[in-house]
């Protein structure tokens, strides 16, 4: 990712909950030349999705907390150590969850950062708190020595987000990270310290349309229509198929193509909806197909049937070329695969 790191803060942030301290400090850290490199490194490298947020708020983004603190920092660069510190103290009062971590908060301001066409400054808010130990080996006179220490691998982010300042006026696009929690713990740096909702865009749409697709054909199906693991492995394959060859999708021809039958489509309509309410997210009718979402979401849409312990069968083509029986001598049910060559 191209970015310049500009100016940069570092607090200690522990766990409220636990008793832990809050540490903030009143200078920039100010590193030379090889040490700014490697922390670009350890704050940019994990940005690779084009997966965007918004910061929000109920009573309008305006009254996000974050949103605030950073439109000072944009606009006022001279506020930074000062905003950060708040900032710092806002992560605090969220670490109300028992298993929360300490570790150090890093604010940073980076310039030159590009976004769709646009290049623009950036906040970025970061999130130490899993250390390794690692070892030392230096020449000590006629000798060599070895000594252990503990610090941050530059390879591993536990917690980060990008405020970039393009569409201020939706509340910033906004590009996060978490590696450490995946549990209610992880609510405080999404959605109580950020308080992020998905962008309304193509990557997204396409995400959310493809999740919901997949969710319906391996949950809602079976469970309303009789259909073998067969079936539903033949319409993740045309449902897979129509994301890849469309470069825009649109409910009425998905139906058409990959539903077909019109008891189907009436079920997969109602679960669209039911889908958006449940998980809080926009399914547009009609939008542009992102590729790299598609990519993305391809790994959890293949066509494999698996028999016990013993078989698993791929279905990447024409589903009448795959029978279903059951073998009258053993009771044994079976598939029988029909095809012209082998390699």
């Amino acid at each position: 990712m191209d970015a310049l790191l500009d100016l940069l803060a570092v607090h200690h942030v522990g766990n409220k909950a636990a008793d832990e301290s809050l540490l903030l400090t009143n200078t920039m850290i100010r590193p030379n030349e090889a040490i700014k490199e490697l922390l670009q490194t350890y704050f940019l490298s994990p940005f690779k999705t084009q997966q965007y947020y918004n910061l929000w708020h109920e009573e309008g983004f305006k009254n996000n907390p974050v949103y605030q603190m950073v439109s000072a920092i944009f606009d006022e660069p001279e506020v930074f150590i000062d905003r950060s510190k708040e900032l710092a103290k806002w992560l605090f009062e969220q670490a109300t969850h028992p298993k929360i971590k300490s570790g150090e908060f890093y604010v940073a301001l980076f310039r030159e950062c590009h976004i769709e066409g646009e290049v623009v400054d950036a906040v970025g808010l970061f999130k130490s708190e899993n250390k390794d130990t690692y070892l030392k080996v230096y020449a000590n006179g006629n000798q060599m020595a070895v000594e252990s220490d503990d610090g941050f691998n530059i390879n591993k982010l536990d917690k980060g987000c990008l405020i970039y300042n393009h569409e201020r006026e939706k509340g910033y696009v906004v590009s996060v990270v978490d590696n450490t929690n995946r549990g209610a713990d992880a609510l405080y740096w999404i959605d109580s310290f950020l308080g992020l909702r998905l962008r309304s865009d193509a990557f997204s749409h396409t995400t959310q349309t493809m999740t919901m697709c997949r969710k319906f054909i391996n949950e809602e199906l079976p469970g309303t229509f009789e259909v073998s693991k067969a079936d539903q492995a033949d319409m993740l394959n045309r449902s897979l198929g129509y994301f890849k060859e469309a470069e825009t999708f649109s409910l009425d021809d998905f139906n058409q193509k990959v539903m077909q039958q019109p008891e189907v489509m009436e079920t997969f309509n109602n679960y669209c909806n039911k889908f958006a309410e449940e998980y809080d997210v926009e399914l547009p009718e009609e939008f542009d197909l992102s590729e790299q979402a598609v990519k993305k979401e391809a790994k959890g849409m293949k066509s494999v049937v698996k028999l016990d312990k013993n078989f698993h069968i791929y279905i990447h083509g024409d589903r009448a070329r795959l029978r279903r029986g059951v073998d009258e001598e053993t009771g044994l049910r079976y598939y029988q695969l029909l095809y012209e060559t082998e390699s």
